[in-house]
């Protein structure tokens, strides 16, 4: 089934709805190394888009964020993302893009990820984010 839709999660998704229940199961195994949330959860990824390439094979394009602009990881997490998915669709051809804008925020964080947060650190930084923004007049 193919369609366009953005999710609950704020990731918007062009193709085969089944498919990118796969990929997104995939984007939960990836973890940014300095949080301790899977980057879907962490609000990471903008966009699935899933196709067929001229041989028929699935093709997936990520487009996805980082925390930071200066981000350590900005040179592997897009192989790891590529590889995860690889593992639950080997012939996939995937691509990762990687964008700032807009900018990544912690309003991104799904419900699931804002409950993460809550369990390590007992209280809910999405939250705390939006009053320290207000605070500051933001």
């Amino acid at each position: 089934m193919s369609s366009e839709l953005i999710n609950e999660d704020n990731v918007k998704i062009i193709g085969d709805i089944e498919i990118a229940k796969r990929v997104i199961s995939a984007l939960k195994e990836v973890y940014d190394p300095e949080i301790p949330v899977n980057i879907y959860d962490l609000g990471l990824i903008y966009e699935i888009h899933i196709s067929k390439t001229q041989e028929n094979t699935p093709y997936i394009k990520i487009v996805m964020t980082l925390t930071a602009i200066g981000c350590p990881v900005m040179g592997t997490l897009g192989f790891f993302v590529e590889e995860a998915i690889k593992d639950v669709i080997p012939d996939a051809n995937v691509e990762v893009e990687l964008t700032f804008d807009p900018p990544w925020t912690p309003e991104r964080i799904t419900k699931e990820g804002r409950e993460q947060f809550k369990a390590m650190y007992g209280y809910d930084i999405v939250d705390q984010w939006i009053r320290i923004m207000r605070e500051r007049g933001y």
